[in-house]
């Protein structure tokens, strides 16, 4: 027995880092995995790896969120699991004199408005099974700010752990759970591109984490089954840091 058995679980940004990771394990749990992508062929592989469903979704465009949707009922029936874990933190996003509107309203777009946008149309899915539990990444730096200027990425990460809490006191009596998870640095190919073009702009992160390293992508994994499942079930509107301790440190020690 697993502890998502017979579950339907959307995972948006599912074919890579975190979202990948946790596909896998929602899938050795039993859960039915809709990988919810951009990348079609990594994407497409994975849900047949997993004897899942992919889906093409732009997170920030609201016909191709509701089509999405549409997508996993038509399949499975229903909706139990939303994990809106799609989100980018691009170079152009930097201080607020140096970041162009462009660039701010990208990130908000992909960041912010898509799990508002999965939220109000995944919402009434979950009325109709009686209840469901939905994960909202937001980031250590909706807590305590960045070390690293990214204006819009902390701006965005701020309004998803607000959102997070209003949505899970608003549905709590229906049974729906939201749960905002908070990663501290992760080693994603996100992390790993930033290193690739900015060394020294990525080390920077490290250097704040008291466990000494990153986190691996199974170890939000486990964090994001803990919210899925019954083990968290008296469990909303909470802020779930999963970040090495860094939320905590005042002075590193070396």
């Amino acid at each position: 027995m697993g502890r998502l058995d017979n579950k339907v679980a959307i995972i948006t940004g599912a074919a890579s880092g975190i979202g990948r990771a946790t596909a896998v394990r929602f899938a050795a749990e039993g859960a039915k995995v809709v990988v919810a992508d951009l990348a079609d062929e990594a994407g497409a592989a994975l849900a047949v790896e997993l004897g899942g469903l992919y889906v093409h979704v732009n997170v920030a465009d609201e016909d191709s969120v509701k089509a999405m949707f549409a997508a996993t009922v038509e399949a499975y029936g229903g909706l139990d699991i939303l994990f809106n874990n799609a989100g980018i933190s691009p170079n152009d996003d930097d201080s607020i004199l140096t970041t162009g509107v462009e660039a701010w309203q990208r990130v908000q777009d992909v960041n912010l408005k898509s799990v508002y946008l999965c939220c109000k149309y995944g919402i009434p899915y979950m009325q109709q099974r009686g209840g469901g539990s939905i994960i909202n990444v937001a980031s250590f730096v909706a807590i305590m700010g960045s070390a690293t200027s990214q204006i819009s990425y902390t701006a965005s990460k701020g309004g998803v752990l607000s959102m997070s809490r209003e949505l899970g006191v608003q549905f709590a009596r229906e049974n729906i759970r939201v749960n905002a998870l908070c990663p501290g640095p992760v080693n994603t190919p996100l992390l790993q591109e930033l290193f690739a073009k900015d060394p020294e702009r990525a080390a920077r992160r490290l250097v704040h984490v008291p466990m000494g390293r990153f986190a691996e992508p199974e170890e939000m994994a486990s964090a994001v089954l803990f919210l899925a499942s019954d083990d968290s079930s008296f469990m909303t509107a909470s802020t779930f840091l999963v970040d090495g301790g860094l939320h905590a440190a005042y002075v590193t020690p070396l």
